[in-house]
């Protein structure tokens, strides 16, 4: 078995091996993964945070050992805090841009690491307090849908409660049905609170979207855009179209790190 990391600030993971093959999900800067198969230009590789799977390229990853992997595993290293930040190479100056939830490996006194490399990082660190998700999320608002998305310049519904859980301390799951497996059902509707995660269904019943909700039954969610609109126990009301465009499926509040 080998180990990898992503050492650039954003990389696209495709369901197949194939870079006309549709984006999955993304790496952020700093986060590890197993690497399952190799083929000519690319690695199918598991993401240790949330277990997903998909195709990199074998020019956008670092290869790690595994103690390496480990040691990234068991600690909780710092993630970043705003939505472009950078690194410097100390090495050559180089400037790396990431963006929030990028994960700074061995952070101490200003400085990470990736294996050898080392990197200066003078901006924000994300807070890890669940109280500052309104902060997190309301900052991303106009940032457009891209499917398979999870940074600030395109993001999808479940890569968007993923990241701003995230920036809180807390990790789920990458999809939103896996979302919804997670914490306490909320049967009545008057019973929600701002940061509960909002799940929606198609005509079959199987969720297809989630938002997170907000105070005054608002809830922000990516559709087309991230966007607040306003949440009813049937579903999201869209001021912009006068009518319910999502089912409501159920409500879950997580309390705990996944």
């Amino acid at each position: 078995m080998e180990y990898g990391i992503c050492d650039l600030g954003i990389v696209s993971v495709r369901a197949e091996g194939d870079d006309r093959s549709e984006i999955v999900t993304q790496l952020l800067f700093g986060e590890h993964f197993k690497i399952i198969e190799e083929a000519q230009n690319w690695i199918q590789i598991q993401l240790e945070k949330d277990q997903y799977t998909g195709w990199v390229c074998k020019k956008q990853y670092k290869e790690i050992t595994y103690e390496d992997y480990d040691n990234l595993t068991i600690n909780d290293f710092p993630v970043c805090g705003k939505k472009t930040a950078y690194l410097k190479d100390l090495d050559n100056q180089n400037m790396t841009p990431i963006s929030y939830g990028a994960v700074l490996p061995y952070f101490h006194n200003g400085n990470c690491r990736i294996r050898n490399k080392n990197y200066e990082y003078n901006d924000d660190i994300s807070s890890g307090n669940f109280n500052d998700h309104p902060k997190y999320a309301r900052s991303l608002l106009n940032t457009p849908y891209l499917w398979g998305g999870k940074g600030p310049y395109g993001i999808d519904c479940s890569g968007f409660t993923q990241l701003i859980y995230n920036l809180c301390g807390i990790h789920i799951p990458r999809d939103a049905y896996q979302q919804a497996e997670l914490g306490d059902k909320i049967d009545a509707f008057n019973n929600i609170q701002s940061g509960d995660l909002a799940f929606f269904q198609n005509k079959e019943g199987i969720i297809t979207h989630v938002g997170l909700i907000l105070d005054n039954n608002q809830i922000i969610h990516a559709s087309g855009k991230v966007r607040i609109d306003q949440l009813t126990k049937d579903g999201i009301y869209a001021n912009d179209f006068k009518k319910i465009t999502h089912k409501m499926h159920s409500i879950k509040r997580i309390h705990s790190k996944f």
